[in-house]
């Protein structure tokens, strides 16, 4: 399994949680050399002002969790 198909199975299992906001997340790239992941959230969590806490509480920390060679989760 690919670092990019391994993302997206940590995305999935946190996506629920993301849409009973009224929100999304999406896989934008993953970039294994500097261990940087782009996500892309939308609807409510497009705009809401603790859309950086979620994503770095809750997204971030997830991913890193599984997996360790990610350093950061960013929002484009």
């Amino acid at each position: 399994m690919t670092i990019h198909e391994r993302v997206e199975k940590v995305l999935e299992k946190i996506r629920p949680y993301i849409q009973s906001d009224g929100g999304d997340i999406s896989l934008v790239s993953v970039d294994e050399a500097s261990g940087i992941v782009k996500v892309r959230l939308s609807g409510a969590c497009g705009a809401c002002p603790s859309s950086t806490a979620t994503l770095k509480g809750g997204v971030e920390r997830m991913v890193k969790a599984e997996m360790p060679e990610i350093k950061e989760v960013v929002a484009v």
